[in-house]
């Protein structure tokens, strides 16, 4: 009989049933919402960022936790859905970021910057006018609340299209550069964590990867290409305490398309850790 059962363990393990997150309640303790919580982050440069849990809020019949931030955002480009959400929901299905009009704002100020920097390479020759559209689903889905080790799910759907057009015209007059990223996440497994508020035992590690399709419209273009990697973001996430820490590398996705060998996309590497954190209890009303 104890053989039997270890047979069984085993298998479980193995497979990764033993990381399943069963319903509402349990996933609540992983992020938790107690008005008047807060949590303080420290990147690698030192610079703080202050997350509250300040309110609910209720969109179409439904209840969302708030967050206010500090400092507030000055440039989109450095804002991130992973780390910077807004209004959050923990269902009875799945935990949901809802971020859709604030990714809008992000990967158009990104690329903004990218178009921008592009242009100075040729600003001797011509001007660049571009213009910029960005659609973002809504919910961003951090977590289902039954998963697995290992098993994937799809987190996100971004679809941008950037039109640059030179003046005085070039050839090509117009390209066109359509991109359509997916997001997938996967929990990668539970690790001890050391943040300099102190060690945080069985934190969920949760690892988003995107993947982009990229279709370029302009007379001689070579058609779609798949660049790879241009982004990883990893979570670790502490029971009844919430995310501890957060680590993402990111390319400049445009850049990569339309620069060829003119001039290096950069790879962008953050680091943020608990620094100070206090949990309010889910009745507390943040006194």
């Amino acid at each position: 009989m104890l053989k039997k059962y270890h047979v069984v363990l085993s298998l479980l393990l193995v497979f990764g049933f033993s990381a399943t997150l069963v319903g509402k309640e349990k996933a609540d303790t992983y992020f938790p919402h107690g008005i008047g919580s807060y949590w303080v982050y420290e990147d690698q440069d030192g610079n703080e960022l202050t997350r509250r849990a300040v309110e609910a809020k209720t969109i179409e019949g439904e209840t969302y936790h708030v967050f206010s931030y500090e400092p507030t955002f000055e440039d989109w480009a450095d804002y991130d859905y992973h780390i910077h959400p807004h209004l959050y929901q923990v269902g009875e299905e799945r935990v949901t970021f809802w971020v859709g009009d604030n990714v809008e704002k992000a990967v158009k100020a990104r690329f903004t910057k990218e178009v921008e920097t592009f242009g100075k390479i040729h600003e001797a020759n011509f001007n660049l006018l571009y213009d910029i559209e960005v659609e973002a689903q809504d919910p961003f889905y951090v977590l289902p609340t039954s998963v697995t080790f290992k098993e994937k799910w799809d987190a996100a759907q971004i679809k941008a299209k950037v039109t640059m057009t030179p003046d005085p015209p070039q050839d090509p007059e117009e390209t066109i550069c359509e991109f359509t990223i997916v997001e997938t996440g996967k929990v990668l497994g539970t690790e001890n964590v050391e943040t300099p508020v102190g060690t945080f035992e069985d934190c969920l590690k949760i690892e988003y990867r995107t993947a982009t399709e990229v279709a370029i419209f302009a007379p001689g273009a070579s058609g779609e290409s798949n660049p790879p990697g241009e982004s990883v973001t990893t979570l670790w996430v502490a029971p009844k305490v919430g995310i501890v820490k957060f680590h993402q590398k990111a390319e400049d996705i445009l850049l990569t398309v339309i620069t060829h060998s003119q001039v290096k996309a950069s790879t962008t590497v953050k680091t943020l850790q608990l620094k100070k954190y206090e949990v309010k209890s889910t009745d507390s009303k943040g006194e």
